[in-house]
């Protein structure tokens, strides 16, 4: 059903929203400066495989780990997103739909084998690097035993 087009609440609102960063984020920056500090070599913005629009924020392409670090506010975080007023309905809607692309993105991902981790901005970047790092570890100790055959 289509919606009418939204009118911004206010100029300033509009600006801000406009401005929002899709990558880069802090947290993204401080939790890739913690992967590299630990040896850890990654790619940006991955395009997700069989899904052309949707990127991974971080990948380990050969050992198949996506890694997103997800904002509070876009993708609904239980205990921090919240809910303009202005707008009440198109913001319900774009992020309902947010929230089921994310679903969508992970579901296929596992279904080609990846595996998804997937972190909130606001989680201390330190414990989000070194569940990367174990889940990263785990897939390198797998690869080498798949291979070898053991």
């Amino acid at each position: 059903m289509a919606h009418p087009p939204v009118v911004p609440s206010s100029f300033g609102v509009s600006s801000r929203m406009r401005r929002q960063g899709r990558r880069d984020t802090k947290p993204e920056m401080a939790l890739r400066r913690l992967l590299y500090t630990a040896g850890l070599r990654y790619r940006l913005q991955r395009r997700v495989p069989g899904m052309p629009r949707r990127t991974i924020d971080i990948a380990f392409p050969g050992l198949q780990v996506a890694v997103f670090v997800d904002g509070c506010f876009w993708h609904g975080c239980p205990d921090h997103a919240t809910h303009p007023k202005a707008n009440a309905q198109w913001w319900r809607d774009k992020l309902e739909g947010n929230m089921t692309r994310d679903a969508e993105t992970t579901a296929h991902l596992e279904s080609v084998g990846w595996t998804v981790l997937r972190f909130w901005e606001h989680e201390a970047p330190q414990e989000v690097a070194k569940q990367v790092s174990d889940v990263v570890q785990a897939a390198k100790v797998a690869g080498t035993r798949a291979r070898s055959g053991a």
